[in-house]
């Protein structure tokens, strides 16, 4: 992938506060001008992509044209094998309107009861993140990251947002709702999809 010119300013094209503080945070080294869908008063698109990566582009399309400035927008979601994937590009959806990620997490948690999934190995599941970079021109990039681990039921922890308190990411005793949030970013996918964004489209800050 080609090395583009290191950004200045960003529009982040999320209305989720828990993104957007955590993107804000994974941004915070290096001199951007941050710029907020919120702030700015931008509708939120509707997400009618068939993948995560569509998803991602919509909504940072969206931004970049309305905006007229470059604009990044994650779409990220939790997929349990033994569910077929689910809920997926649905993970917001789960929760319902207004959003309840308690009540989704326990919606989760009954579907493998119901299929005897008991074991962490039978609890296989993954959060993906894709990373959409748009341009007002309508050039848009994408990165991706990925974070391995298992349901485990009752959640655990009050950190993070979203799925979180119920996520044990692979080879650790601490859920993502029960990590610090600079342990997190260390390990999270969304972490890992702004690493491959960085390395692409930021000037590194000076040491």
């Amino acid at each position: 992938m080609p090395q583009n010119p290191p950004l200045r300013a960003l529009i982040l094209a999320t209305h989720n506060t828990g993104k957007t503080r955590e993107m804000t945070q994974l941004l915070k080294p290096y001199n951007l001008k941050l710029l907020s869908a919120t702030t700015l008063g931008l509708p939120e698109p509707e997400e009618t992509g068939k993948n995560f990566a569509e998803n991602a582009s919509l909504k940072a399309l969206s931004a970049a044209q309305l905006g007229g400035m470059a604009a990044l927008a994650d779409d990220s979601g939790l997929c349990v094998e033994a569910l077929g994937g689910a809920p997926g590009i649905h993970s917001a959806r789960w929760a319902g309107v207004p959003r309840d990620f308690a009540r989704a997490s326990a919606l989760i948690a009954r579907a493998l009861k119901n299929k005897q999934a008991r074991e962490i190995k039978e609890r296989r599941a993954h959060f993906l993140c894709c990373l959409a970079l748009a341009q007002p021109s309508g050039e848009v990039q994408i990165f991706e990251g990925r974070a391995e681990g298992s349901i485990i039921w009752p959640p655990r922890g009050a950190n993070g947002f979203g799925y979180d308190p119920i996520f044990l990411p692979r080879g650790f005793s601490e859920t993502f709702g029960e990590m610090n949030p600079a342990k997190k970013e260390t390990l999270s996918h969304r972490a890992r999809a702004f690493s491959l964004f960085a390395d692409h489209c930021l000037k590194r800050p000076a040491r």
